[in-house]
């Protein structure tokens, strides 16, 4: 039952934080797609490399480095992006995709957690439900995060010539 208050708080850490900091959900869910290609392609060699330095510097867990890998590109997005929504209308938009992000990115964080961690969580119901619905996250992330993207965009106005200029 802890572990369920855990995998509660690893889903709505990052929605609250996401909806009460006005952040562009949309922007920060890409991230992650792309810290989840780092953990991917680069994670190995990051480690490969660390070895070779571990004389000199304290060994990193392979798990940390993941993470790392996995939450930086979306940490940094959400410190630049903090405030970015304006609009209550925009804001209430940006609820769904904030979900999506907050969802998958627990999905990509248990199985890189420490062992014992990760089968404590694996083992709850709520997990097990969760990862059953992986691939409906990631699709309505994805769709969701790229139709709020393109409705937010900027438009621009025609001037008295009919040619666009920029607000």
């Amino acid at each position: 039952m802890p572990h369920d208050f855990l995998l509660l708080a690893l889903v709505a850490g990052p929605f609250l934080a996401l909806t009460a900091l006005r952040i562009n959900a949309a922007f920060v869910f890409l991230s992650l797609c792309l810290g989840q290609v780092l953990v991917e392609f680069v994670s190995n060699d990051m480690n490969s490399f660390m070895r070779i330095f571990a004389a000199r510097v304290s060994p990193i867990g392979n798990s940390t480095m993941q993470l790392s890998l996995l939450f930086v590109p979306p940490a940094l997005t959400a410190l630049f992006m903090i405030f970015s929504m304006r609009g209550r209308m925009r804001m209430l938009m940006n609820a769904l995709p904030a979900a999506a992000t907050s969802l998958f990115a627990a999905l990509l964080a248990v199985p890189l957690l420490a062992p014992g961690l990760r089968k404590a969580i694996e083992v709850q119901s709520s997990w097990r439900q969760l990862d059953h619905a992986r691939p409906l996250v990631v699709l309505l992330g994805a769709v969701l995060s790229l139709v709020f993207l393109w409705s937010t965009r900027k438009r621009q106005k025609a001037n008295e010539d009919g040619h666009r200029r920029k607000r």
